[in-house]
């Protein structure tokens, strides 16, 4: 069985088992349970009444939460001619073409955390699939990632988008921001991100959408939350 720390005991003291919370009261304890000497991230998961192994039941998409993840967002863009220094204006880390895929498939680089390319360079970018893939870094244009905007998507990235998709048991995790943030600023970020889930419901999705939901911060116990009150 598991041990955990103390600082992980005296937190789950202050959770009822088997009570479901209202979201407002989960994320207030997920703030007060966050007791490591970082500012912790809170996370949300959410496990679906779907078969993500059906294409017609797959839940992917992204959404810019109202105040950020409290995360520096480093981006890379793949594009060319003027885009690339536009990408730069708008403030991305990197810009290029050949030279970061050439730099990601030699040096095993990888020192940012969204990567956005135009269309037009996705002949070039698909050679990364086998690299990008596993880490959850592949552009997409469900994610908005593949976009002939690319200052926009820069700029989204930057202001808090996040990705949510289902993983191989039909759960979605996903930060919603930092500890930090306090109760009411997590609550604006929570209602984005479950409106986007729920908007997302696909048609094949037969039953009850959404199974359950808890929220955690990043070293503490995971808050049961009442589903019914998140439909």
């Amino acid at each position: 069985m598991a041990k955990f720390g103390k600082k992980y005991q005296d937190s789950a003291k202050l959770l009822e088992k088997s009570k479901l919370y209202d979201p407002a009261e989960a994320l207030a304890l997920a703030c007060q349970t966050s007791k490591a000497k970082f500012d912790e991230t809170i996370e949300v998961h959410v496990r679906l009444g779907v078969d993500s192994r059906h294409a017609d039941q797959q839940v992917r998409g992204a959404v810019v939460l109202p105040n950020g993840t409290g995360k520096k967002v480093r981006t890379l863009v793949l594009t060319k001619g003027d885009k690339v220094q536009a990408a730069l204006d708008a403030g991305s880390d990197y810009a290029g073409g050949q030279e970061y895929v050439d730099k990601i498939m030699q040096e095993n680089w990888f020192e940012f955390d969204v990567v956005i390319a135009s269309p037009d360079m996705m002949g070039l970018v698909g050679r990364l699939g086998k690299v990008l893939g596993p880490k959850g870094l592949m552009p997409s244009p469900k994610a908005g990632t593949v976009t002939p905007d690319v200052v926009r998507a820069v700029s989204e990235a930057k202001a808090g988008k996040i990705e949510y998709r289902l993983d191989k048991t039909n759960i979605i995790h996903c930060p919603i921001g930092k500890a930090s943030f306090g109760a009411e600023k997590l609550q604006a970020n929570f209602d984005t991100l479950l409106g986007a889930i729920i908007k997302a419901k696909p048609a094949a999705a037969k039953g009850q959408y959404i199974k359950s939901c808890v929220v955690a911060s990043t070293m503490g116990p995971g808050i049961k939350i009442n589903q019914t009150k998140l439909s």
